[in-house]
């Protein structure tokens, strides 16, 4: 794995990390727009959204439902925002799918 993400993966970054099984991990953002802000990504190397086949569509599945349970888990059900960013132009600065889970705060426009 060449990316970021995929040195994560491989353990050979650390992190911190909020939630891993055999297909997903979830880590903290770095650089966070808000209280809550996660990195929600599958272990599978998949660069961006545009890339996804039919075959993947259970693991964005999963995904979501990760999502959900880490919104319960710290408390922002009660508004948040799941961002995928795809390609440069619209902010993907990794080339590897993943997404924000942002929250913990009044949430501006998306402007």
């Amino acid at each position: 794995m060449t990316t970021v993400f995929g040195k994560i993966i491989a353990g050979e970054i650390s992190a911190d990390k909020v939630f891993e099984n055999d297909r997903i991990l979830v880590i903290k953002d770095l650089y966070p727009k808000a209280p809550v802000h996660l990195l929600i990504m599958p272990k599978k190397e998949i660069p961006d959204l545009q890339s996804l086949t039919e075959e993947d569509l259970p693991l964005i599945a999963e995904m979501v439902v990760i999502a959900q349970k880490l919104a319960e888990e710290f408390k922002i059900t009660d508004g948040y925002r799941l961002i995928v960013n795809n390609g440069p132009l619209a902010g993907q600065s990794i080339s590897h799918l993943h997404f924000h889970l942002i929250g913990g705060q009044k949430l501006g426009g998306m402007a």
